[in-house]
C-alpha cells in the first residue's frame, strides 16, 4: 500500500447547511496537510467504519482549510453529511485534472452549472473574482430543481449586486416568491451574445445537461477545445490502478474528471457510457 491510499486525518471545524440534502464542510489537517488543492481536483473523503467516497473541492483556503459540498444520497454521504464540528474524517488527495481558470485569462468566462455541479465550479468563480480584472465578461448561469435546491444561495446575489458577474439562476419547478427564469440552462445560455474567438465555458452536471449546453456552444461557433466539462464516475482508488472508474479510453480519476470537449464529446454522445 502506497501513501496515496492512506487517508490523512482532517477535523470538522465548519457544517454549513445549504439544502435539505446537502451541507458543505470546513475541515483542517489534524497533524498534516495535504498538497494543495486546484480548482476541479478532488478528495477521497472517507468516512471511518462506513465507506470512501469522492467529492470535488468547493473551497480552498490559504491555510490548508478544505471545503466540500456533500449531498447525502448513500451510506458514506450520509455519513459525512451528517459529521458534526470536531469529528475527524479520512482525506485523500489531490486527486484528478483541474478546471485550470488561468488559462480563461483574457476571455469571455461562461460557466453553467446544474445543481451540485455548482460546487466544483465554485472555486473557479472565486478565483475570477480574486482577479477580476484578468478576466473579460464572467457570466454565470445555474440551474435547479426549485428555488431552495441552489447550493450558496446567497453567494450569487451577491456576486450580481457588486457588477462583477452576469449571473442567471434559472429552475425546473418555480415556488412562492420565485420571479427568475423557469427552465433549462439551455435556454439563458442560448440567448447570450458570445463572441467565440474569446469565449471559453466550463460545464459542470448532469451529463444530458452538459451535452446539450455543449451543443449550444458549439453552434455558436465556441471551438470544442474551449469546452470542458467535469465527468462523474465511480472512483475508487483515485490513483488509476482498480479501473472503477473507465470511460471509454479514460481512467476519470487520472484522466479527468476535468476533461476539454475534443475528448469528452464523442464520450457524452452515447448515453449508455
Amino acid at each position: 500500500m502506497t501513501e496515496p491510499m492512506l487517508p490523512v486525518g482532517y477535523r470538522v471545524i465548519g457544517r454549513t447547511i445549504e439544502t435539505h440534502d446537502a451541507v458543505t464542510l470546513g475541515l483542517e489537517p489534524v497533524d498534516r496537510s495535504l498538497d494543495r488543492f486546484r480548482p476541479g481536483q478532488f478528495a477521497m473523503l472517507y468516512a471511518y467504519g462506513v465507506g470512501e467516497i469522492p467529492i470535488s473541492i468547493s473551497g480552498i483556503g490559504d491555510d490548508g482549510t478544505l471545503l466540500h459540498t456533500v449531498r447525502s444520497v448513500g451510506a458514506v454521504s450520509r455519513a459525512l453529511h451528517e459529521a458534526q464540528p470536531g469529528a475527524v474524517i479520512g482525506v485523500r488527495g489531490p486527486f484528478g485534472t483541474t478546471w485550470a481558470p488561468e488559462d480563461a485569462v483574457g476571455n469571455d468566462l461562461v460557466v453553467v452549472a446544474g445543481g451540485v455541479g455548482l460546487a466544483p465550479l465554485r472555486p473557479v468563480l472565486l478565483a475570477a473574482l480574486a482577479e477580476r480584472s484578468a478576466y473579460h465578461r464572467v457570466v454565470l448561469i445555474a440551474g435547479a430543481r426549485t428555488p431552495d435546491d441552489f447550493l450558496f444561495r446567497a453567494e450569487p446575489d451577491v456576486w450580481a449586486a457588486s457588477g462583477d458577474l452576469d449571473v442567471v439562476l434559472t429552475v425546473d419547478r418555480p415556488a412562492a416568491g420565485w420571479d427568475g427564469p423557469v427552465g433549462f440552462v439551455t435556454e439563458p445560455l442560448a440567448r447570450l451574445q458570445l463572441d467565440p474567438e474569446r469565449t471559453v465555458a466550463f460545464l459542470c452536471g448532469p451529463e444530458p445537461m452538459m451535452r446539450f449546453s455543449a451543443r449550444v456552444l458549439l453552434r455558436d461557433q465556441v471551438p470544442a477545445e474551449r469546452i470542458r466539462v467535469s465527468l462523474e464516475r465511480s472512483m475508487k482508488c483515485g490513483i488509476a490502478l482498480c479501473g472503477h472508474c473507465q470511460l471509454g479510453p479514460l481512467l476519470v480519476c487520472r484522466d479527468g474528471p476535468v476533461v476539454s470537449h475534443t475528448v469528452a464529446g464523442p464520450l457524452l454522445a452515447v448515453p449508455e457510457l
